[in-house]
């Protein structure tokens, strides 16, 4: 078999005896299967859109099956070689490669169906072929423990030591966690997988391979760097999963540091060669661009990470950088690599080995040009069209090495003379990595014809007016899926400049103007300024992140006919609210603004615990009905009419057999009435609708338990409960048993009218509300939530009151093991919870009630929801937030 070509000086790379006799053409058919994870890869990337889960399932298929395949097979030849050891034989490879495969097809298959007893199958498979790998390699090290490259089988041992704890990890994440346990295993799982097993193989194989690639001497001090360098990569990992395991987000990037420290100390001597024989081939190029791009994201993730310091910030950093790692580092090195190796290890000659050569060094700069510059394109803040185009670019210029592998291989079988096999002129390479980068600027070309405004090239915002000369400066915030202020007014002919905030908890959030003009994505915290310059028309703007314009995250620049002022003036405020609507947030048609936001320091939520239940058995309270100005929504004020003034009024509770005394007093201004859903009664004289300044008495007992409704119940009566006039009696089950924490939820939907008016009775009757809200107000328990200790028993009584919008009430993250739905136990009962069987939701429809128990022994918050999501998203959405 030929051997690597190196000089006297570099490592051994190959012997003449290296594999032994019958291997011979056997190590690049092991290369097969990694063509084949690579083709799989390529595959999900072109119809990813009808794959579940489709980046998860790419990173397994590169950095498990592709990468891992080629860990086996190619540290086991390295090892086998620089250590002058007796070639691995070819039967117990071939299991062990086998073993691993069908391993990582389970797992990958797995994590694709959400199933996960076969990743369990799947990770024991992938950790006994690597220990065994292990093994072998610690067996082969007996005895030459002193020779200059053992430290490469170190790297080795300690990659191959790793792997079973991050597929242990990955089994964890597979059986399904809650966040925050979620992003901290996860982020212990890749530090361990793609720094430990993927990243120590790579770095300590470069330490050889690298110089040979460039057919130069090892670089002075490139045997001590690399015994220096094992210890802090590995103190790097392991301050990543320490990082986890303590709940210290901010640690993750001081062990990311660490291990970029490492990956530096490394990096020196790879730098010294290149400068005595600079790259000049595709796998030199390859490899190089890969090292760059596996330091580069160490330093992003490291920065993201310590200035956000939540786990959330870490789930987020390392979900953008995951296509980095994968795209830029594995695979850019894994096909460098091979493109160097298989040719050598194919053999037949000089000429052969030639001949492959070029082939897989085909178009070399163009490929590695349009591949990172895609990469870089992929990673700036450019419009989605141009990102999809520059994937393509990415995709297109990776998956060539699999046509050029073949070729390869037809070349070496056919022969080429050495003159043929030639060089290509550095200057004929300069010309194909130009020709690549043009292609990739091309990407924004073709992005901006498919998507002209998203490029800032679509009709501008003076419209020809005249500048005035002054700015008008605005600051908004982004948050809860609204901007606010969601609109401004500004004089025709003045520059207007946006300062745009992100007060958002997770998400992040744009300003993107019909002009083109975009703040570009920000992260939660940050903030952007947009310069829209001269405005002379209106425009509309919006959230580019899906889905998010369609949740309410619209924006208005509205022009006015402008006002006197000195040229170069400066207005600068908070908000720019309209002429005759100051601080009541409305537009200028009379329109309400969204009703998501921040309610202010003041906000004070209505009192959702359930009051303790009197030792009398006849309950006497007076209701007086009134009707005032509110705030109904964060910057929307309505006219609302109260029982004793609030809406939902107050919270009645008694049990079975008890007698309920109810004085009503009219306060109002016109006819009002109630309706006790908790009583028999015949409607003719209780229910009478009464005129302002008279009362009424409403005797009833409660004969039978349940949650119920009472309400005005004047015509028409989907106004009087829409403005507010509703509410909720608890009358318990005979026998309930004491829990810890007791709610009431009473869900009511919300139909804005004008500044100060009452409900909009149009968009009653067309049942399009504009918030469902529980207890009155939406959001109020994110801002303000529901408290419990972990292994408390907590009882949420819900009424869906309506007038019009069924609820379907659910606690994210939890299970009900007891349901009383309408009066009766379908779930549990009053002997004690259900000891099997679970229940998701409590289903209702409009008046109806019942409640729900749960335990949650986990901390952490839980958002309790209606789940019918529509409603959701309006606001009828909540937090239980669970410590110790």
């Amino acid at each position: 078999m030929t051997t690597l070509q190196s000089p006297s000086s570099s490592p051994p790379a190959n012997r003449s005896d290296a594999p032994a006799a019958g291997t011979r053409g056997f190590w690049p058919i092991r290369d097969l299967p990694v063509v084949g994870w690579l083709l799989a890869a390529v595959g999900v990337a072109l119809v990813h859109q009808w794959v579940p889960e489709p980046r998860w399932l790419l990173l397994h298929l590169l950095l498990l099956g592709a990468a891992g395949h080629a860990i086996l097979v190619w540290s086991r030849y390295f090892a086998d070689t620089l250590l002058r050891g007796p070639a691995t034989p070819r039967r117990e490879q071939s299991i062990r490669l086998a073993t691993f495969d069908l391993g990582a097809v389970a797992v990958t298959i797995g994590v694709a169906l959400d199933g996960w007893l076969l990743v369990l199958a799947g990770a024991v498979a992938v950790a006994l072929a690597v220990m065994w790998h292990l093994a072998s390699l610690a067996q082969g090290l007996r005895g030459r423990f002193r020779s200059r490259f053992a430290p490469t089988v170190h790297y080795y041992l300690a990659a191959g030591a790793l792997l079973p704890v991050g597929a242990t990890l990955g089994v964890w994440l597979a059986r399904g966690l809650t966040d925050p346990l979620d992003a901290r295993v996860r982020i212990a799982h890749a530090g361990i997988n793609v720094l430990g097993w993927v990243g120590l193989t790579v770095l300590g194989t470069l330490v050889t391979l690298w110089p040979t690639m460039l057919r130069t001497r090892l670089a002075e001090g490139a045997e001590k760097a690399s015994r220096a360098a094992l210890p802090v990569l590995v103190a790097g990992i392991a301050l990543v999963a320490a990082a986890a395991w303590a709940d210290q987000p901010r640690v993750v990037a001081a062990g990311l540091v660490t291990y970029l420290a490492g990956v530096l100390v490394l990096a020196r001597p790879m730098v010294d060669a290149a400068r005595v024989k600079p790259p000049g081939s595709f796998p030199t190029w390859s490899v190089g661009a890969g090292v760059l791009w596996l330091a580069a994201m160490l330093a992003w993730v490291s920065v993201r990470v310590a200035f956000g310091g939540t786990w959330g910030d870490v789930s987020a950093a390392l979900h953008d950088a995951a296509p980095f790692l994968a795209a830029g580092f594995v695979a850019q090195v894994l096909l460098g690599a091979l493109s160097y190796l298989v040719p050598v290890v194919l053999g037949g000659g000089p000429a052969s080995v030639r001949a492959a050569n070029r082939a897989l060094d085909s178009a070399g700069a163009l490929r590695v040009a349009l591949a990172n510059v895609g990469l870089l394109w992929c990673l700036l803040p450019v419009p989605s069209v141009v990102r999809v185009v520059a994937s393509v670019l990415v995709l297109g210029a990776l998956a060539s090495f699999v046509p050029l592998l073949l070729l390869a291989v037809r070349s070496r079988h056919r022969g080429t003379p050495a003159s043929a096999a030639a060089e290509r002129p550095r200057g004929q390479n300069t010309g194909l990595a130009a020709v690549g980068v043009a292609l990739a600027v091309l990407a924004v070309a073709v992005g901006g014809a498919v998507d002209p405004a998203a490029l800032g090239r679509a009709s501008s915002a003076d419209a020809g007016v005249a500048p005035t000369g002054r700015t008008v400066e605005v600051d908004v915030v982004a948050g809860e899926m609204r901007f606010t202020p969601d609109r401004v007014e500004v004089a025709a002919g003045d520059r207007l400049v946006i300062t745009l905030r992100n007060e958002s908890a997770g998400d992040v959030h744009d300003l993107v103007l019909e002009t083109g003009a975009d703040t570009g994505r920000i992260a939660p915290g940050e903030e952007a300024v947009l310069d829209v310059g001269v405005v002379g028309r209106d425009l509309d703007g919006w959230c580019s992140v899906v889905g998010h314009r369609q949740m309410g995250m619209t924006f208005a620049v509205e022009v006015v006919g402008g006002e006197p002022g000195a040229p170069g003036e400066s207005v600068a405020g908070d908000t720019v609210e309209p002429a005759g609507h100051e601080d009541h947030g409305h537009d200028a048609s009379g329109a309400p603004i969204s009703s998501a936001g921040d309610p202010g320091p003041d906000f004070a939520a209505y009192d959702p615990v359930l009051p303790p239940l009197a030792p009398e058995r006849v309950h006497r309270h007076t209701f007086r009905i009134t009707e005032q100005q509110a705030e109904v929504a964060p910057g929307v004020t309505q006219e609302v009419w109260t029982f004793n003034g609030t809406a939902p009024g107050p919270v009645l509770r008694g049990r079975v057999g008890d007698r309920f005394v109810i004085t009503l007093v009219n306060d109002g201004t016109m006819g009002h009435s109630i309706d006790f859903h908790a009583g028999v009664r015949a409607p003719d004289d209780v229910m009478r609708t009464i005129p302002p300044g008279e009362s009424l008495t409403y005797r009833f007992t409660a004969t039978r338990a349940g949650v119920w409704m009472y309400h005005c119940s004047t015509m028409p009566m989907t106004a009087h409960i829409a403005n507010g006039l509703f509410g909720a009696v608890v009358i318990e089950p005979p026998g309930l048993p004491p829990v810890d924490r007791e709610y009431v939820l009473v869900q009511s939907e919300q139909y804005h009218g004008a500044d100060g008016a009452v409900a909009d009775l149009d968009k009653v009757a067309a049942e399009e509300p504009d918030a469902v809200v529980f207890n009155g107000y939406p959001d109020q328990y994110a801002h303000e939530p529901l408290r419990a200790r972990t292994g408390e028993r907590v009882r949420i009584w819900v009424l869906d009151a309506g007038p019009s919008r069924a609820s379907s009430f659910h606690v994210v993250g939890g299970q009900f093991d007891t349901v009383f739905d309408e009066g009766a136990w379908q779930l549990g009962s009053r002997s004690g919870p259900a000891r099997d069987g679970g229940a998701q939701v409590l289903p209702l429809l409009p008046a109806q009630g019942g409640f729900v128990e749960l335990v949650l022994d986990e901390p952490g918050d839980y958002p309790f929801v209606s789940h019918v999501m529509v409603d959701a998203e309006r606001g009828a959405r909540g937090v239980l937030q669970v410590r110790h």
